[in-house]
């Protein structure tokens, strides 16, 4: 990735999902494009790579696709005019962060294919562990790609199978099976919108539905409350759910998933979700508050305020100050009007980077021992920034609190932690990352705290404790990553 490009959330230090989905199906037949476009402005936060709609009218001619993506924020992608030529009852949106394919518009979602059956519109969110595999068997019949994503390889998939079973929600079902990874996917084919969701439950996916008869399918329920929708229920772990005229159903029988095996991203309660969401019947903003609170009680310190790094800090930092008794704070302000793809200073250093979208309340911290919650280190950089920062402005002691374990492992189902050789925490003692980022104390959530966060939920572990719910990559299939 071009390093003029700095991400959205403060420092390039920071971790990125892969994506976003939102798909809809108005019954009356009214024109969906503008509900969709307002949704993924509530996902904006899962990719600020590049984004897109695809919208199909049901009563219309079949295989007439009605398409608009490109590489931007949706603000930035989506003009009044590109909206207006956007007609049709159904569609499918996308919020894109590259994990594993490159950052071209090619690679921008939703895919919309045309094939013998008509066509199909996909929306990914997740990464396939066996893409590779999947994509030789493909190009080995003949298959030519125009991208270099896994969601292609899902699409390919689904429309292979579909020649040879009765409805599309089958074929959905015959492609599930060679998946192996995470995935929740958004399908719009010209008379119907499925969702599905991989038998492990990686990756959250919603159902919703609007005042005016409308079914929505989303990442998360805070897209719903944006457009004024209700939370319907959660798509369950290896559910495929279809909504057509008729309604909405499940065939049960087609579900893959075995509860014992669930494993929920447990970033997102840690960092990825908004704070309103709610994932799988967990509030996200609770989990945060409960991390806070287990780090009081098992990393306490003496202190004068508690303060939290914007954003995905600042609840656990109010749970920590709840349970220790000891003033939350604000200390940081943060540049809201930061884009993603601002210049650097010329000096092209991180430090400045970091404190155009970030500076510090000196009138708030001076000559006071601060607490400073963040979700999480990856490399260190931005973490030995923002505590000397924090230094600058007069801070006493800085004591550093982080609400997830140490990173020692990469992840291979749509998070790019990268390799173990980039962790800061990998091979080096908690005492020996304290060094490294100047901070006076330092303590990471204990793991045993993770289930109990996520209201004992099933949950991945595997960038913690290298404990992966199924087979990982022989090689490392994820793409490059910002350094």
């Amino acid at each position: 990735m071009d390093q003029n490009r700095m991400d959205f959330d403060i420092g390039a230090d920071k971790l990125r999902e892969e994506c976003g989905v939102f798909g809809m199906y108005d019954f009356d037949g009214n024109d969906v494009a503008r509900a969709i476009y307002y949704g993924l402005f509530a996902l904006q936060h899962r990719g600020q790579e590049s984004c897109g709609i695809a919208v199909s009218d049901t009563e219309g001619p079949k295989g007439k696709v009605a398409a608009h993506k490109g590489m931007g924020l949706c603000n930035e992608v989506f003009t009044p005019e590109a909206l207006e030529s956007l007609k049709g009852n159904i569609g499918v949106g996308h919020v894109r962060y590259s994990t594993a394919g490159s950052s071209t518009r090619e690679n921008a979602q939703p895919l919309v294919l045309n094939y013998v059956k008509g066509t199909l519109g996909l929306a990914h969110n997740g990464n396939l562990v066996n893409a590779p595999e999947l994509r030789h068997e493909l190009e080995y019949t003949g298959a030519i790609f125009q991208t270099t994503i896994d969601s292609e390889v899902i699409a390919y998939h689904i429309a292979r199978a579909r020649i040879h079973t009765p409805n599309v929600e089958s074929a959905v079902a015959a492609a599930m099976k060679k998946l192996k990874g995470a995935y929740s996917l958004v399908i719009m084919s010209p008379r119907k919108l499925i969702g599905a969701r991989d038998p492990m439950g990686f990756k959250p996916l919603c159902i919703g539905k609007d005042r005016d008869n409308a079914y929505i399918l989303a990442s998360e329920t805070c897209a719903l409350e944006t457009i004024g929708a209700e939370f319907v229920r959660d798509v369950e772990p290896g559910e495929i759910v279809t909504i057509t005229a008729d309604g909405i159903s499940s065939d049960k029988e087609m579900c893959l998933a075995d509860p014992s095996g669930e494993a929920r991203c447990i970033f997102e309660y840690i960092y990825f979700a908004r704070p309103d969401s709610v994932f799988d019947g967990v509030s996200v903003y609770k989990a945060r508050i409960q991390a806070g609170r287990f780090l009081a009680v098992d990393s306490p310190v003496e202190a004068d305020l508690v303060v939290g790094v914007p954003e995905s800090g600042n609840a656990a930092a109010l749970g920590y100050a709840m349970e220790s008794g000891i003033p939350y704070g604000t200390a940081f302000v943060k540049n809201s009007y930061v884009g993603r793809t601002f210049i650097k200073p010329k000096q092209s250093s991180r430090e400045s980077a970091v404190r155009i979208k970030l500076n510090v309340l000196k009138e708030a911290v001076a000559e006071k021992r601060v607490i400073m919650i963040d979700d999480s280190i990856v490399r260190g950089t931005t973490s030995a920034l923002i505590v000397k920062m924090l230094r600058d402005a007069g801070a006493r002691e800085v004591h550093v609190r982080i609400s997830a374990p140490p990173f020692l492992h990469p992840c291979y189902f749509g998070t790019d932690i990268p390799s173990e050789d980039q962790l800061i925490a990998h091979g080096r003692t908690v005492d020996e990352v304290r060094e490294i980022i100047g901070a006076d104390t330092l303590s990471f959530l204990r793991q045993e705290r993770l289930s109990q966060m996520a209201s004992e939920r099933p949950v991945c572990t595997a960038c913690f404790t290298g404990n992966y719910p199924m087979e990982p990559p022989s090689q490392d299939i994820r793409g490059s990553y910002e350094k």
